[in-house]
């Protein structure tokens, strides 16, 4: 086999609502397991649209791709076989093939995974009509059933992440063609995957339920059922939990919260990769930040060791560079835009706003961006910036921030971790917010286009590193964005769970939940 790519609402409402949905006693005696998320809602669980950190989780729980990260684990050369029981590559790196498993099932009865619901799924995933990660297909040529259980995908140049594009992440996860054909938009919310839960029902604003798959490949789970809790509120979320409600949540992603939770008895809590990178974006089509001096302004009014100090060393990882740490190609980039408080006013002065300015932002209550955009805000007005923030529910927020409406943009995400797809999605044109193929290019950076692609397209690993280096370094110049830390995934558990593996990290941002999973 192929071996992948070398590193590179009150409180007492709440515990009703949750009693209401399902007693412990006949959870446990079920195997249910109560998850409390973050959030709202959720807007889809489409794998090849969502961005939204409460979505991934149960679309990772849902579907698989061709290969997959091994539950637990976000390393890239841990890649294993999911759908694909083997594979392997031309010299070239241009042509791939991949020989399917025989006999996957999907959910609901849509049948056997076979080649024709690869091809399909690709094809959805490369179209930026129907995904949001459309533009880290560029490469691929055509893709192709060779027979019902083998698939060769033929690229323009060698990919040096090829493995990753077809994980089970993001655009990599494999839908059923049937279902997707015949439900529509409707599949956005009625999912069909193969992997190891499958989609029960949608309760708005209050639960997400799904159910073991009694026919996964790998073996029926465990778990009966697992029903996740939308509870936006990080004190309901803690009541609902020590009160026994729930058995797993989504932490506060502070230190005092972590030392907090880590005291109480028969709790277990967990910190893990990736981190999703903190960046503020300058939009340089939102006068005056189209003035470079201004942004610069905004650089060095931004004090970023002290915002790590807020957040905490455990859940943090200082940022050196556009493109996350650990990641391959990440470099310490220069120049650097030292805090300087009397620098920036000077520049403010020397764009032609010796008084200040002020900038408006879009910004999300969740309790991992405005506790640090308050801060932000805080370091600003030193300088004599004044950022005023429109402070909407999450939901609101992802749809704000892609109509352009925001000049200071504060965004975390994790990519696989190669720097081609972070420069790809975050920095260059193609990617912009307006542009055909947009997905989170929020600064309207372009200045590394050139290098970008090289780098895509370059077979001598030395010289992509070389092109990624120029890359980081020309934001960096531009000053695009300013990058801040890698904030952890946190999320606790009673003891009585087990997850099943060792917990080391998740490119699904959530626990592993499979079927190997255990709740004693």
């Amino acid at each position: 086999m192929m071996r992948p790519y070398p590193r590179f609402a009150s409180a007492a409402v709440v515990a009703a609502a949750l009693g209401a949905c399902l007693a412990p006693g006949a959870a446990a005696q079920e195997k249910v397991l109560r998850v409390g998320a973050q959030a709202t809602d959720i807007s889809t669980l489409d794998p090849h649209r969502t961005s939204a950190t409460s979505e991934k989780g149960p679309i990772s729980w849902i579907f698989g791709g061709l290969v997959r990260f091994p539950p637990g684990s976000a390393d890239p050369d841990r890649i294993e076989g999911d759908l694909a029981e083997s594979w392997r590559s031309s010299p070239d790196g241009l042509t791939w093939t991949f020989k399917l498993r025989k006999g996957v099932q999907f959910h609901r009865d849509y049948g056997e995974a076979t080649a024709e619901d690869v091809v399909y799924s690709l094809a959805r995933a490369a179209d930026p009509k129907r995904s949001s990660f459309s533009s880290t297909f560029v490469q691929f040529q055509k893709v192709e059933a060779v027979d019902p259980h083998t698939v060769r995908i033929t690229l323009k140049a060698p990919v040096p992440s090829l493995l990753g594009l077809v994980s089970n992440y993001h655009g990599g996860m494999i839908v059923s063609r049937k279902a997707d054909q015949e439900l529509g938009e409707g599949f956005k919310l009625k999912p069909v995957g193969f992997g190891p839960f499958e989609f029960v029902e949608h309760q708005t604003q209050r639960e997400l339920v799904l159910k073991a798959h009694d026919r996964y490949y790998r073996g029926k789970p465990k778990l009966a059922r697992i029903v996740y809790k939308f509870i936006q509120s990080d004190a309901s979320r803690d009541l609902a939990f020590t009160s026994g409600e729930l058995d797993l949540i989504s932490g506060k992603r502070e230190q005092r919260w972590v030392e907090r939770a880590r005291q109480q008895p028969g709790v277990k809590v967990d910190v893990f990769e990736p981190g999703e990178f903190r960046t503020v974006f300058l939009n340089q089509r939102i006068k005056p930040l189209d003035d470079k001096r201004v942004r610069e302004a905004v650089a060095r009014a931004v004090d970023v060791p002290q915002i790590i100090r807020f957040i905490g060393a455990d859940v943090t990882r200082p940022g050196r560079s556009p493109v996350p740490p650990g990641y391959l190609g990440e470099i310490d980039a220069t120049p650097k835009y030292a805090h300087d408080v009397a620098k920036a006013k000077a520049l403010l002065a020397e764009a032609g706003f010796p008084q200040g300015l002020t900038l408006k932002a879009v910004v999300s209550n969740n309790t991992s961006i405005l506790p640090s955009m308050e801060v932000i805000q805080g370091q600003l007005k030193r300088a004599g910036i004044t950022l005023a923030m429109d402070v909407v529910d999450h939901t609101t927020y992802h749809a704000q921030i892609r109509k352009d409406v925001s000049a200071v943009v504060f965004y975390g995400a994790a990519r696989f971790p190669v720097a081609d797809s972070y420069l790809t999605e975050f920095y260059h044109s193609a990617s912009e917010i307006g542009a055909p193929k947009q997905v989170t290019n929020f600064s309207h950076c372009k200045v590394a286009d050139a290098e970008i692609d090289a780098a895509r397209s370059e077979p001598d690993p030395a010289r992509r590193l070389a092109l990624w280096r120029t890359a980081q370094e020309k934001i960096q110049a531009d000053i695009c964005g300013i990058p801040l830390f890698a904030l952890q995934q946190v999320w606790a558990r009673k003891e009585a769970l087990d997850y099943g593996v060792p917990l080391e990290g998740a490119m699904n941002l959530a626990p592993p939940i499979s079927e190997k999973t255990t709740l004693k």
